[in-house]
Formats: C-alpha cells, structure tokens, sequence
C-alpha cells in the first residue's frame, strides 16, 4: 500500500490564509521528508475550505520545493477549467516536475453551488463537461494538428508546447463518489479515486471492479496494475496516546465539517440547500465514528489492518483537519510515516 498527505488546509478569515498557505508549503517538504509516496491538492472556491485554491497554481510551487514525491489533483474541478490550457499548465508542471504529475479529475463539488455560480458554469452540465475534457487532455498531449468540435468546446490544436514529460501522459484518474462510476473506470480498465466511504463500501467496491474488469476482458495483471493505481482518501490523526488523539483530533474534525456546512447555508441559495437537503450524503463523511480514523500509532495501525487487507493501491490521508494547528498535524504525519506506515508497507494475501 501507498501512503500520501491529501494537502486540504482550511482558513477561516481571509487575515489567515497567507500563513496557512506559507504552513502548507512547509507541510508538502515535510511529507517527501518522511518518505510518503504523494502529495494530494484540493480545489475549492470562495469559502477557505481550502485556502490555496487553485491546485494548478499550489502544484507548481511543490515542484520546485521538491525532488521525489508524486503531486496529484484529489481533484481538479474540470468543468472549471478550459481544457487547452489545463493541458498546456499540466505539461509545463510535468517537465518541472520532472513527470511526477498525477491529473486526478472530476465533475466538482456536489453541494457548493456558490463554486460553480462564481464560474458562470451551470452545476447540471458539470458531467458531460468532464466527459467532454477527459477526451481532450488525451488527445492535446498526444496528437499533433488535433481539432475537436463538441458541445461545450471547440479548438484547433497545432501541437501543444511543451510536450508532456511522462508519455505517452501524465497518468489520468477519475475520482468516483458512486458505485456505478467506479464500475465504469472498471470497464474501461481505468484506476479511480474513491471518496471517503466505510470500510465495508470500500470493500465490496473494490471486490466489484476487480470482478467488473474480468469480465470486461482484462486479465490479472492488468486488474492488478489498475488497483495498485487507485487511491482511496481517510481522514487519519495519529497522537502519542489514544486520549490525545481523542482531544485534539475529534474536535477538529467536527469543527471542518461544521465549518463546510455553514459555508453552504450561507453561500447556496435556498433552492440549491433543498436540492442538497434531498440527496443522501451518507454517514461515512460526517461521524466520527465512519469519517475519522485517530489515535495512538498502535490504535491506528490496528484500524487500518482491514483497509490493508482489502489490497487498495494507495491511501489518501487528509492529516490537517480543518483549522487545526500546523504543529499538531505535522507531529501526526511524522507518527504515521515512521510508526504505522512501516507496519503496514508489509506485503498481504489478498
């Protein structure tokens, strides 16, 4: 199993988010530091729930702060962006990277409507504009004298400069909130992203898209390499004792998911609060008890054994929850890196 830092740093006050943003910057050093594999960006607007905002821009700045570690998108609000020049942003982060690039991309926020009403974008075509770009990035880095002619987008690509580092591209992964979409990327024999859900939804996700790509026609390796290029995303904090992680940790989750919650009764109209209030957004995101994972590292190391022995390729690990401070989540990413993650690195039977 992989281990990554998914870099979601909250500001509540516009007065914040130059030192959150500085913190999160020390933060990504840190995570190549202590041998994590990834480090993950978020896009959010206009709320401060994540303060850099625009991952395209905060990818850039890691870059040239680091040597080794993977940079992805956990993701990047395609139907926010104008597909030519992500694809021309993404090939220069690559070669400043040196092709550590990983272009996690997805439709956008579910329930901040504010995001897409900021953008002039209208939420119901957030789909078929991913669809639609997906297609395009393929094609931009790929194909010289490319032209396309679709519902939202129309371009003439001579050839993009500069080309990609990684070929024939950076590896593209689309994150799944359903079990339909995941089985979809199955199908295709793509990895995917896997928002936060239980271990049991997690599991039975998981054995389906390997029993989907089967039948789809792909053999073991090729399942085997698509998990291993899936990630799935945990909210983690690891103190020195069960009762710490318990004191510092609960708190602060409860507070960010307070915190979006207000963002969304003050920013969403009223219509678009009842359109939220009628979709299922289920209990793993919001409770303690599915949507947090904390403790000692031999107490998180024990909660983690069933998620190992399900065989995901990589975990996303959000360690800064919401406000908290830059000390306390930068002592839980050292305990995890050097106290749980070696335990479990060790190979399982799947």
């Amino acid at each position: 199993m992989k281990f990554s830092n998914f870099l979601f740093p909250e500001s509540k006050t516009p007065e914040g988010d130059f030192d959150v943003i500085q913190e999160s910057l020390k933060e990504a050093e840190l995570t190549e530091e202590l041998g994590y594999d990834a480090v993950w960006l978020a896009e959010h607007h206009f709320d401060g729930g994540c303060v850099y905002v625009d991952p395209i821009t905060f990818a850039s700045a890691i870059a040239a702060r680091t040597h080794r570690i993977k940079i992805g998108f956990a993701v990047a609000q395609m139907a926010l962006h104008h597909p030519i020049r992500f694809a021309e942003q993404i090939a220069l982060i690559d070669n400043i990277s040196r092709g550590r690039m990983i272009v996690g991309v997805g439709r956008g926020t579910a329930y901040n409507f504010y995001e897409f009403r900021g953008y002039g974008i209208d939420p119901n075509e957030a789909h078929e504009r991913l669809l639609e770009v997906e297609d395009i990035l393929v094609k931009a880095w790929t194909t010289q004298n490319y032209k396309h002619s679709g519902k939202y987008w129309q371009v003439e690509l001579p050839v993009l400069r500069p080309q990609v580092y990684q070929k024939p591209h950076p590896p593209l992964i689309r994150a799944c909130s359903g079990l339909e979409s995941t089985l979809e990327m199955a199908r295709e024999g793509r990895p995917f992203l896997m928002n936060l859900q239980s271990d049991e939804t997690t599991r039975q996700r998981m054995d389906l898209y390997r029993t989907t790509m089967a039948e789809a026609g792909f053999d073991e390796a090729a399942i085997a390499r698509s998990v291993a290029d899936s990630w799935v995303w945990r909210n983690i904090f690891v103190a020195d004792t069960d009762a710490e992680a318990e004191s510092v940790g609960v708190p602060h989750f409860r507070a960010m998911r307070a915190y979006l919650a207000d963002n969304r009764a003050r920013m969403n109209t009223s219509e678009e609060l009842a359109a939220q209030a009628a979709a299922v957004t289920g209990t793993a995101r919001d409770s303690v008890d599915h949507g947090l994972i904390h403790g000692s590292p031999e107490t998180v190391c024990q909660r983690l054994e069933e998620l190992n022995s399900i065989g995901v390729g990589g975990l996303i690990i959000h360690f800064r929850l919401g406000a908290m401070p830059y000390d306390a989540a930068a002592h839980s990413l050292r305990l995890f890196a050097e106290e749980v993650a070696p335990q479990l690195r060790k190979p399982v039977n799947v």
